[in-house]
């Protein structure tokens, strides 16, 4: 168990009152600076499944994505989204410590996507969205493309002429 300021209002009012700390967000009851910057009012954990849902929605984001996982996971997948039930860090792994992340991400292309342009994308919106969301420095994002995933033809009207007359 981790321990948390039982009263960290009151050190923010005080801060307030020395001009360290905006005196709207203790009107709010909010920490107005996270990750340690005030001091003595505990510390911020960020759990690995919330940095791989950032990074899986970052992921997704990017066009060309066609879905995330390998095989197996995707069919998993596709059952929860049967159910309602979302999963929005399948196919990614981040590793967390206290100030840094590394990212693994499987994923499945559209085809005609250039893989290499696609994966350099996926790595940048990963990086973007880790760093401004989450606020830990990314130290990697490693992509592997594990499929390509390629659209069934359009059901259209059979041309004229290649139908089978029915021979009475």
């Amino acid at each position: 168990m981790e321990y948390q300021n039982p009263q960290p209002n009151a050190g923010l009012e005080r801060q307030a009152a020395a001009g360290q700390v905006a005196a709207s967000h203790i009107a709010r009851g909010q920490a107005a600076v996270s990750q340690g910057q005030v001091p003595g009012h505990g510390r911020t954990v960020i759990a690995e499944t919330a940095v791989a849902k950032v990074a899986g929605i970052a992921a997704r984001a990017v066009p060309g994505v066609y879905s995330l996982g390998s095989v197996p996971s995707r069919a998993l997948g596709a059952i929860r989204d049967a159910v309602g039930s979302s999963d929005h860090a399948a196919g990614v792994r981040a590793e967390v410590g206290e100030t840094q992340v590394a990212v693994d991400i499987s994923l499945v292309a559209s085809y005609g996507t250039p893989l290499h342009s696609l994966a350099d994308q996926v790595r940048a919106s990963v990086y973007r969205a880790v760093e401004e969301l989450v606020g830990l420095q990314v130290i990697e994002v490693n992509v592997e493309i594990s499929d390509v995933y390629v659209a069934p033809p359009p059901k259209s009207a059979v041309p004229a002429g290649t139908e089978r007359e029915a021979v009475l």
